[in-house]
This record gives C-alpha cells, sequence and structure tokens, in this order.
C-alpha cells in the first residue's frame, strides 16, 4: 500500500509564499508517498498543485484524511506564532495533536517557531513538538528557542530557496530595467509610513527611469497597497503584476535589477534568482535573512520619516549593491534540500 502523508499548513489562502512552500514540498516528497493536502480553498489546491486536498474548515473529511495517514506534516512557514493572530497556533497545534494521538508519525518541517506574546502559547508548542518524530527549522532563532526547550532541530534555509522557477509569458514584453515591489498590510505599516513609501518610490522611479512592477504575493491583503502605490505613478512606467503560480512568481525575479521587499518570500525568491533586494523588515524572520545575507534593508518601526532618505538608500542599493553570485545561490539551495534528505531518511527507515 502506498504511504500516506496529510500535509498541513497555510494554504489555498492566495498566499504565495505558502503556495511555493507547498510546491517545493511536494516536490521533495519520497516518490512512494501519496500526499493529500488540508487547504482553505480545495479547487485552487488542486488546480495549482494536481494533489489531493481537504477541506481546511471540514472535521469529517479531516478525521477521515488522519484515519487513514501514516504520516502528518506541519508543512513549512511561521505556524507556531501568536504575533499576526492566537488562533493560527490553536488550530495547527489542535491538529497535529490530534495527529499524534491517532499514532501518526508527526514531523514538522521546515518552521519558523515563534515570536509568541502569550507564555502559555509557547508552552502548548512545546507540548505539540513534544512526539514529533522529526523537526527542521529555517532559521537560527527558531532553533535557539527550540533548544532551550531541549529539543534538537535540524537547521537549514527556507527551502523555498530550492524551488525550480519558470520565467512568467509576458515579463520580457515589459520595458526595463525593471523594479519589483512587495509591500504587504501589517500594523507596522501605518498609514503615515505607506505615504513616505509612496513619495520615495515616486522620486525613486523618476530618477531611474525604471519600470515598477507591483507585486501583491496575497492579493487579499497586498492588493490595496498596491493600488495605493500605483496611484503616485503614471501607467506608461508601472503595472500590478499579480501570479498565482509559484514558479512563475519565483520566476519573475529572474526579470527584475532590483526588489524593494516586505515579505519574507519575496525577498527569497529575489535573492534566489540573482536580483538585488533592499528588505523592510516588520518581523523576526525577515531580520534574520538580512542579517544571514547582508542584505540592504531597514526595520519598519525605524523607518526614516523623510521620502528623500529612503529614495537615497534605494538608489545607493539599484546602482552599488551586489546580488548574490551563483555560488553563494547555489550552496543555499544545497543546504535548502536538507529539508528533503530528511524526509527521505524517514522513508528509509520505515
Amino acid at each position: 500500500m502506498p504511504t500516506r502523508a496529510v500535509i498541513c499548513g497555510y494554504y489555498g489562502q492566495g498566499n504565495g509564499g505558502d503556495e511555493a512552500l507547498l510546491a517545493v514540498l511536494l516536490d521533495m516528497l519520497p516518490p512512494s508517498w501519496c500526499p493529500v493536502v488540508i487547504s482553505g480553498d480545495r479547487s485552487q489546491t488542486e488546480k495549482l498543485h494536481q494533489v489531493a486536498t481537504i477541506d481546511r474548515a471540514n472535521w469529517g473529511q479531516m478525521a477521515q484524511g488522519l484515519g487513514g495517514a501514516d504520516y502528518f506534516i506541519w508543512g513549512g512557514g511561521s505556524l507556531m506564532q501568536d504575533v499576526t493572530s492566537w488562533r493560527s497556533p490553536l488550530y495547527y497545534g489542535g491538529l497535529m495533536r490530534w495527529a499524534q494521538v491517532q499514532g501518526l508519525t508527526t514531523i514538522a518541517w521546515a518552521q519558523g517557531i515563534g515570536p509568541f506574546r502569550a507564555r502559555w502559547m509557547g508552552a502548548w508548542t512545546r507540548h505539540c513538538l513534544h512526539k514529533c518524530q522529526l523537526i527542521s527549522v529555517r532559521d537560527d532563532r527558531s532553533a535557539q528557542l527550540l533548544q532551550n526547550w531541549g529539543f534538537a532541530p535540524v537547521v537549514a534555509p527556507d527551502p523555498v530557496w530550492a524551488l525550480t522557477s519558470a520565467v512568467p509569458a509576458g515579463l520580457w514584453d515589459l520595458p526595463a530595467p525593471r523594479v519589483a515591489v512587495c509591500l504587504r498590510a501589517h500594523p507596522l505599516l501605518t498609514p503615515r509610513r505607506l505615504e513616505v513609501l509612496s513619495l520615495a518610490l515616486q522620486s525613486f522611479q523618476q530618477a531611474t527611469q525604471t519600470y515598477i512592477l507591483l507585486v501583491p504575493f496575497q492579493p487579499k491583503q497586498d492588493l490595496p497597497i498596491a493600488e495605493i502605490l500605483a496611484s503616485r505613478l503614471p501607467p506608461p512606467v508601472r503595472c500590478i503584476w499579480r501570479e498565482t503560480n509559484p514558479r512563475l512568481l519565483k520566476g519573475l525575479f529572474r526579470g527584475v535589477e532590483m526588489t524593494i521587499a516586505m515579505r519574507l518570500h519575496g525577498v527569497i525568491m529575489a535573492v534566489s534568482e540573482g536580483c538585488r533586494c533592499f528588505a523592510l523588515s516588520y518581523d523576526p524572520k525577515v531580520r534574520a535573512v538580512m542579517h544571514a545575507l547582508d542584505l540592504e534593508g531597514c526595520d519598519l518601526a525605524n523607518l526614516p520619516d523623510q521620502p528623500a532618505q529612503i529614495t537615497k538608500d534605494w538608489l545607493d542599493t539599484y546602482a552599488n549593491g551586489n546580488a548574490l553570485d551563483e555560488i553563494q545561490i547555489s550552496a543555499l539551495i544545497d543546504r535548502a534540500k536538507i529539508h528533503q534528505e530528511l524526509l527521505f531518511s524517514l522513508d528509509a527507515g520505515q
């Protein structure tokens, strides 16, 4: 009989980064495993990934899926944290414990753990991880937290480094040079800061004569921001580029000279495709990548008040910034594949 694996994450929610995590996880599964994905939009997930699905809100389907499975996988991302929502760790942790009670082999794969505002959320996460047969994390901060709790996680770069990409149709038809901008809704991106960034972007575009691609990774959250930025730029020099296929989303960055990004996977995709990047950090996971790769950028909480200063910083990155070279990118891709090796080691140990 085939090995059945239930995969759980923030899938079917229209978030390009999480869909990229799912795509690369499916690529990395041992070929004998038969996956089924818990999704918020089954038809979308089935169309994008050609995989069987379970409705994340249908507990009957969930019980049936877990009842016939061998493995349960938290499939990448920051599922266990209570900064964006206290409901998320309860939901994902509850599924993990349900799987453990039913005797499934449970895996926390490529996770970012924390931060936690409530102490009991940390205790709940520790409890859920206690019976996992395998834990891998994607950053040193998460690893240190788990080590403090007595775990020995495997640490490797985010798996999206290893996602194969393809250039989307029509990209080369756009004027060059091109710059991508990926902002997201967040309490730190106040109306005042968004106004400052939009004015800075207008000045940057005028100074460089670049074509601006506004890229909403999760349109439900990001599209209104992209539209505000677009309103500052005339149509001939900008477009809003919406892409649901994660491989094409990643390949988009192969055709741009520089990226300005808040979202973690906006940064990773840009850098992995050989693009210069200026990061706007709103979260420890973005800050960790900035420091690890020595990227230009700033914390959103410390964003300069004057648009001219931001424009100057962007112009400096555009003119003088360095993209990672092929050797550095290849090394990160190879290390990201450690997440795959762990899955294959479980398969070999059956």
